[in-house]
């Protein structure tokens, strides 16, 4: 038998000895070294005082944490301060804790939800037994602030299984979240005085961090989102670095409550949706049948002018067709149920009510043969869709089951896309900046977790829109995994005249669908071709659409898409070219002409740009509607469109 020795051990430390001392990567590229076991704060520490007291948490290799958290050997590392944006979702995060910290002091029995950071702001869920009266909202105000006063340090501590359903075995919506975590998943708990909450942070250093902060109001929410299960009591907050940033948006607030569409709406009889019909499902009034009209009216001239071609197809069809398109099973959360087959058909077929226009603009694509010659065909239907959205995410005209999209699927060859997108983007321009005067931005969105298609097939579409993106030298923000399931897309965002940003139009590319339904062309080699097919709609929908305008002007719409004119009127040569004999005898400008002699007058443009013809629903004539509506005006009767 043959032995092997080892060699001989160094007179240094053994191999198994934990190092003494570790290195980190600066933002710079720069390392720093700092004794082992070191935390985020004592890097802050060790590089300056300055530093050590502004610091509120760290990124440790893209991801954000704790800076009690220990550092590891080799990490690139950034500490964050109130001037890094990512500091705000960690701030209103542990606002979030300090609210269910006042919460069980005043209110020990309470069962804690989610408390998550949102977009300017946080919430929490509580289950109470009872709403929130608005003397709760303010006790616990107070509460909070006797909190943050306190300065009670986050400490993190991560846990077992077991001990965190013992921890929590008087909560029962803690411990169905247990049990809803990975076999593998760190189960960590942070403490802040006497409240205890199971999280995965990360959290600032104390609640003394948290200074400008109000509670807003409280509303009641679904556990889980899911209107089967109890109705929790959410407590919605906002807090802010400064106390101006937090008086900015207040005023802000203040400002969209004047603006809110259901109210403007209401005074300007545009629309109802009613218990008879049901949720989420609009009614058009005369006034806001004329918004629809003209919206409609415009965007299918701009796209008839640039070789689109109208296409109508039914609200139902065979449940089939979503089958073979993928939308079933991956969209059936947001389908309404089957319904039976229709008379004479086999009991076994079902139809659905659709809640896209893809697969029926595909089959007029698919019946018959193009050829390379034909491309691109752009098909474009304004249609009714429906959407099964849950009724807590119902909210007037801005979220609801009955859409009007402005829909069109345009099919090409893989050689055309980078042209059409560019075609896209100036229709885009147009609407929305040369018309409307709107400042928007572009995201590109990428594969989600949940998708079809290959990831060869999505790397080649991801890097086209990406290609044209750059090619164009337009600035866009990646939004990784934001993508539609059959393929990324670009997303125009805008921002409102009070600064809030909302969703526009979107340009999808798409190589999945031309493949499961083997779309075809004859290529000039007299050979069959795989299409291409682009989704786009520039409205977005026009109930979506239309709230957004409501709230942007404020009810005082351009005097081209106003539902109620002043009988004052344009005298140029363009406008008395565009009159018509009106009722009564008056002499009126088509609306049509009206639109486009505001266009091409500059004088009609505000400082952003935006086309305003002097008047509107809330308030005809040339006396209101400038950019931003009727902003610090009082209403008075006649807004309502006398």
């Amino acid at each position: 038998m043959t032995s092997t020795s080892s060699p001989p051990q160094s007179q240094g430390a053994s191999s198994d000895e934990t190092p003494s001392e570790i290195q980190v990567v600066l933002p710079d590229g720069s390392k720093k070294a700092l004794p082992a076991g070191a935390t985020g704060a004592d890097l802050a520490k060790a590089i300056g005082p300055g530093l050590a007291k502004a610091a509120l948490a760290i990124r440790v290799n893209g991801e954000i944490r704790d800076l009690q958290r220990p550092l590891t050997d080799g990490a690139t590392v950034s500490i964050l301060t109130n001037k890094d944006p990512q500091a705000l979702d960690v701030l209103r995060h542990s606002s979030a804790h300090a609210l269910a910290t006042a919460v069980r002091q005043l209110f020990p029995q309470a069962q804690i939800g989610f408390g998550p950071p949102i977009e300017d702001g946080f919430y929490y869920d509580f289950d109470i037994g009872r709403p929130f009266t608005p003397e709760d909202i303010e006790a616990i105000e107070k509460k909070m602030v006797e909190v943050l006063k306190a300065d009670y340090p986050f400490v993190r501590e991560e846990v077992s299984r077991a001990e965190a359903k013992k921890r929590f075995r008087d909560d029962p919506l803690k411990l169905e979240r247990i049990d809803d975590l990975a076999d593998n998943e760190i189960i960590s708990v942070y403490t802040d005085g006497p409240f205890v909450d199971l999280c995965r942070g990360p959290h600032v250093p104390s609640t003394g961090k948290i200074q400008h902060f109000k509670l807003l109001h409280a509303a009641g929410a679904y556990w889980r989102g899911d209107e089967r299960r109890q109705m929790l009591q959410r407590i919605y907050g906002t807090a802010w670095f400064s106390k101006e940033a937090l008086e900015q948006y207040l005023n802000r607030l203040e400002e969209a409550r004047k603006r809110d569409h259901r109210v403007i709406g209401k005074q300007l009889d545009l629309y109802s949706i009613q218990e008879d019909i049901g949720p989420g499902l609009v009614v058009w009034h005369p006034n806001g049948a004329i918004l629809n009209f003209e919206l409609r009216r415009f965007i299918e001239d701009i796209i008839l002018q640039r070789g689109y071609q109208l296409v109508y197809t039914p609200n139902v069809t065979r449940e089939q067709l979503f089958l073979r398109s993928g939308h079933l099973p991956l969209y059936a959360a947001n389908q309404f149920p089957a319904m039976a087959a229709g008379e004479g058909e086999s009991e076994d077929v079902r139809y659905r009510v659709k809640p896209m226009n893809c697969p029926m603009h595909i089959l007029i694509y698919a019946s018959q043969q193009r050829s390379y010659r034909d491309l691109p065909i752009r098909l474009a239907e304004i249609a009714n869709v429906y959407r099964n959205e849950r009724s807590g995410t119902l909210h007037g005209m801005l979220r609801v089951r009955g859409l009007s999209m402005d829909d069109a699927h345009i099919f090409l060859r893989e050689d055309q896309i980078e042209e059409e997108i560019f075609n896209l983007l100036d229709i885009v321009e147009l609407v929305m900046g040369k018309t409307f005067g709107l400042q928007y931005r572009l995201d590109l969105a990428t594969r989600p977790e949940k998708k079809l298609g290959t990831d060869a097939m999505w790397e080649i579409a991801e890097k086209a829109l990406e290609g044209a993106l750059k090619r164009r030298g337009l600035p866009f923000k990646m939004d990784v995994g934001g993508g539609a399931f059959y393929g990324p897309k670009i997303d125009i965002k805008f921002n409102d005249a009070i600064g809030r940003e909302w969703q526009g139009a979107t340009i999808q590319l798409d190589y999945e669908l031309p493949e499961r339904f083997k779309l075809e062309y004859t290529g000039n080699d007299n050979k069959p071709h795989r299409t291409v097919m682009i989704h786009r709609a520039i409205f977005g929908t026009l109930e979506r659409f239309v709230g957004f305008l409501i709230e942007h002007f404020a009810g005082a719409f351009p005097l081209w898409l106003s539902p109620v004119h002043d009988r004052r009127w344009p005298n140029g040569r363009r406008a008395r070219g565009a009159r018509h004999a009106a009722p009564g005898g008056d002499s009126l400008p088509s609306r049509r002409a009206l639109r486009d002699t505001e266009l091409q007058d500059p004088r009609r443009r505000d400082s952003q740009g935006a086309v305003h013809g002097g008047g509107g629903a809330a308030g005809g004539g040339s006396k209101v509607g400038r950019g931003a509506g009727s902003r610090g005006r009082k209403q008075t009767s006649c807004d309502a469109g006398c």
